[in-house]
């Protein structure tokens, strides 16, 4: 700290802070990083499992969050560290593949630092590390490939993923009713598989909640279920019995641009011709449809 003047005579304080800060280099640095992700580690360890407790945060804006969700609270975390934004991202890809896991995959890498932690200060260098641990997942996978049962559509398998469904659904707050919940989790899930690509799209599990009932009320409907849809005009039927249903994935009206664009119109005729073509595009999309000799339409 010193002390300077300005042209008028009057004292200001320098105050040298750059001085006092020391950048972290090499072995330190390392370390820092993952006292870091061991931080993140510890706040949710304590959240896994069944008997996981749950968190309260509070936003900025006041609002409480009571959950044990893994990818939750990390979200709700005001975090500054890159590294533990990196933990964050890591149980976000986690969520976003397999839909579970959240938890357990940030408390896993935490212990993992750990023992690297360990390991370099007994000497051996970070990159060493590194390569043990990608050489222990390769061998890793080589033995869950060994010991994997592959799961057949019968009785006995469908036991078992109902199984799984209930281990997942241990740590929620439904786990009172997992074992009805299972059925119908692992019902959808097989309803929409697609078993030649070995794939799930899971877009086409749509989860409507309404208001009244009991949680136990809950039901798996299959196909494609309308609820609250307005009618385009009150003269409308409400009630048609054996109709043909025609379903628009698409908006019925007129397509508008995707992208960022102007239209400028100098006189009325330019005007009536833009609306006239609009009413066109309109009335033959209505055409279309009525055309298909489909009773009730359904359009998005």
């Amino acid at each position: 700290m010193s002390i300077a003047f300005d042209e008028t005579g009057r004292p200001f304080i320098i105050v040298r802070e750059q001085d006092k800060k020391e950048r972290l280099k090499g072995i330190e640095a390392v370390k820092a990083n993952i006292a870091a992700a061991k931080a993140v580690s510890r706040t949710l360890r304590s959240s896994l499992g069944p008997k996981g407790m749950d968190k309260m945060l509070q936003n900025q804006d006041g609002e409480v969050t009571v959950t044990n969700d893994g990818a939750t609270i990390l979200q709700q975390m005001d975090l500054q560290h890159q590294i533990a934004k990196l933990m964050v991202e890591l149980s976000k890809a986690q969520d976003d593949e397999i839909g579970d896991g959240t938890t357990g995959v940030v408390v896993l890498c935490g212990a993992l630092l750990e023992r690297a932690e360990r390991l370099i200060d007994h000497g051996i260098h970070p990159s060493r590390v590194s390569e043990g641990y990608e050489t222990a997942c390769d061998l890793s996978t080589e033995l869950l490939e060994r010991i994997s049962d592959e799961i057949t559509l019968n009785d006995t398998k469908l036991t078992e993923m109902k199984k799984v469904a209930m281990t997942t659904l241990n740590s929620k707050i439904v786990n009172r009713f997992k074992d009805k919940l299972a059925d119908i989790c692992v019902s959808a899930v097989l309803s929409v598989a697609d078993f030649d690509r070995k794939d799930v799209n899971l877009d086409l599990i749509k989860v409507e909640g309404k208001v009244g009932g009991k949680l136990e009320d809950t039901n798996l409907v299959n196909g494609i279920l309308a609820i609250d849809k307005d009618f385009s005009h009150p003269q409308m039927p409400r009630r048609v019995e054996d109709a043909k249903i025609c379903i628009l994935t698409c908006p019925f009206e007129p397509p508008k641009p995707k992208t960022k664009h102007k239209l400028e119109i100098d006189s009325v005729e330019k005007y009536k011709d833009m609306q006239k073509a609009e009413m066109e595009y309109f009335q033959d999309m209505v055409k279309k449809v009525k055309d298909s000799g489909k009773a009730c339409r359904l359009a998005s």
